[in-house]
């Protein structure tokens, strides 16, 4: 599964998540500059993962609507692995274990 993780600066402890759920390529946009609202999002990715720490409306606003036209899941989280993990099992159908 290819990902695209937007927002926060070092999303190393993220991608080791990602990785364990046996995502292969992730992609990761910071999201600190106005130039991220431009792009558009890539055309291979199969899930999004905002952190709402780091993003501000608008752009999250952007991407999601951007994601539910393609039919791409989106996880929005925290910068917290924990938090992470139990919304990917959400939005993948299983449930969280830490509940």
């Amino acid at each position: 599964m290819s990902v695209l993780v937007i927002g926060g600066d070092e999303i190393v402890p993220i991608k080791a998540v990602l990785k364990n759920f046996g995502c292969s390529s992730i992609m990761h946009w910071n999201g600190r500059r106005e130039s991220v609202n431009h792009k558009d999002l890539p055309q291979n990715i199969e899930c999004l993962v905002m952190l709402t720490n780091f993003l501000n409306h608008n752009t999250m606003r952007k991407f999601r609507n951007e994601a539910k036209k393609k039919d791409i899941p989106v996880i929005c989280t925290k910068r917290s692995v924990s938090c992470l993990y139990c919304e990917f099992m959400k939005v993948f159908g299983k449930e969280c274990p830490c509940k």
